[in-house]
């Protein structure tokens, strides 16, 4: 495409744009072409998936004014903040959503004022944030948005899902309530029929989509809120439990700097070990974070938790023991 028909078309897009309506000959007129050009520059607009409409009452042609959002004026502070988060988050491109939060960045930072631009730009070039380890999200952006979709209209959905918990795969009718991110992936909230109760489902393992007309009656949002409760990470067991870890002086201080949970607490004590502390909802999860930190770390309550390490660490001493007899 030239460079005159892309100015052309710009020019075409900020007309339209305005409270103005324009006919094709009024716009032939303006660019300074023949309405068989305007034609085919509309058809391009069309192709591009902007949409433009005739608007018979004012007999012109105008573009959705929802479909560009407004300037918004940003200080320096949050045009700084704004490039970092969506632009230049190291991985953020493979998810959906901050994916076109990528994208959105590059639009801002071409539509800053000269000035702002290359303030920003000399010091965003200086500043790097990476998210942890992802699950895969690859192809998953066409589900996401059908499914935040779903979500606003209140559709029933039925999902064929590769269960871990059950071990096979199933098909499930669910009633879609939030896409939430946490931890490494995005998942779905919802109703599921089947169980009869609220459920999480991961993106990645959702195998198919199917997007009803049926449409359902939210739960109270409370009951939502209430979901996750006090789970170490997102997996609720219907029990709350009080533990106490105790970490040693080689990790205590990487312990103590993180909020790993809403509810804990942490005591110093004068060795430079620290004690751990927390109601959660649930040890399954928690076992797994305590083992990662191998002989540096001891629960001291609850028992059931202490056994359960316990257990899981003389399965791993026994797999490596079976090495060294050989």
């Amino acid at each position: 495409m030239s460079i005159s028909r892309i100015y052309r078309l710009l020019r075409v897009i900020t007309m339209l744009q305005g409270s103005k309506s324009y006919t094709a000959a009024e716009l032939a007129r303006e660019l300074e072409v023949s309405r068989r050009t305007i034609f085919r520059d509309l058809n391009m607009l069309e192709m591009a998936h902007i949409p433009y409409y005739f608007d018979p009452d004012r007999r012109g042609y105008q573009i959705n004014r929802h479909f560009f959002l407004p300037p918004v004026n940003l200080t320096l502070p949050e045009a700084l903040a704004m490039l970092l988060l969506a632009g230049r988050l190291r991985g953020a491109e493979r998810l959906p959503l901050l994916a076109h939060a990528s994208r959105a960045a590059v639009k801002l930072e071409t539509a800053l004022p000269d000035a702002v631009r290359r303030h920003v730009g000399s010091v965003i070039d200086h500043l790097h944030a990476t998210l942890g380890p992802l699950s895969r999200h690859e192809g998953l952006d066409d589900m996401f948005d059908r499914l935040a979709q779903a979500v606003a209209d209140r559709k029933v959905c039925r999902l064929v899902y590769i269960s871990f918990y059950e071990r096979r795969q199933i098909t499930v009718t669910v009633h879609p309530l939030r896409l939430a991110f946490t931890g490494r992936a995005w998942y779905l909230l919802a109703l599921s029929v089947k169980h009869g109760d609220v459920r999480t489902f991961k993106l990645g393992r959702i195998r198919r989509l199917t997007v009803t007309d049926a449409r359902f009656t939210p739960p109270d949002e409370s009951r939502l809120d209430r979901h996750f409760g006090g789970a170490w990470s997102m997996i609720p067991e219907g029990r709350l439990y009080k533990v106490h870890v105790r970490f040693d002086s080689k990790v205590a201080g990487n312990v103590a700097e993180v909020q790993w949970h809403p509810s804990q607490r942490v005591q110093w004590n004068d060795d430079g070990s620290l004690e751990f502390s927390a109601q959660v909802d649930g040890i399954g999860e928690i076992t797994w974070w305590i083992l990662g930190y191998g002989p540096h770390a001891e629960v001291i309550a609850p028992a059931t938790l202490r056994r359960r390490v316990l257990q899981a660490a003389k399965d791993m001493v026994g797999k490596y023991a079976k090495e060294a007899r050989s």
